[in-house]
């Protein structure tokens, strides 16, 4: 392949500023892609959605569920996942969490629970804590730091 022999692909040489109705030589004159007659073919064509005063589909259906826009996806770790995958003095954030394989992803943020025990002073720097999770990391001597 080279510069002299590109093409576009069939069927998408017009852009969207291509002017319609601009002649038989334009490849796309007279009817300018509208076709002969037909609702279709005139000024004021129904919106879309449109069932010819059926009811439509969007309006048959029921509503269903709500999606709050506004919510955030915290991941949830409990205080003895880190007392697994972290030894003594250690520092925990964000970044070595994913590296080490204890969140899949990071969301909006990380929360640690207080479910389970810790025996290692660590020195945890995540988005939020549960007043128990930050209890136990402080009596193991660690540190609990909202970033």
């Amino acid at each position: 392949m080279e510069l002299s022999n590109l093409r576009p692909a069939p069927g998408c040489k017009h852009t969207a500023n291509f002017r319609k109705g601009r002649g038989h030589a334009s490849g796309n004159g007279k009817t300018a892609g509208y076709g002969h007659k037909g609702q279709k073919a005139r000024s004021g064509a129904p919106r879309l959605g449109f069932e010819g005063g059926q009811m439509p589909l969007y309006r048959r259906l029921p509503k269903r569920g709500f999606k709050n826009f506004n919510s955030k996806e915290i991941v949830a770790l409990n205080i003895d996942i880190l007392d697994a995958f972290y030894e003594d003095g250690e520092t925990v954030t964000l970044e070595n969490l994913l590296e080490r394989g204890v969140v899949k992803e990071l969301r909006d943020g990380v929360k640690i629970l207080g479910n389970g025990e810790l025996s290692k002073k660590l020195t945890v720097q995540v988005n939020a804590f549960s007043a128990s999770a930050k209890e136990k990391i402080e009596n193991a001597g660690g540190k609990a730091e909202v970033i």
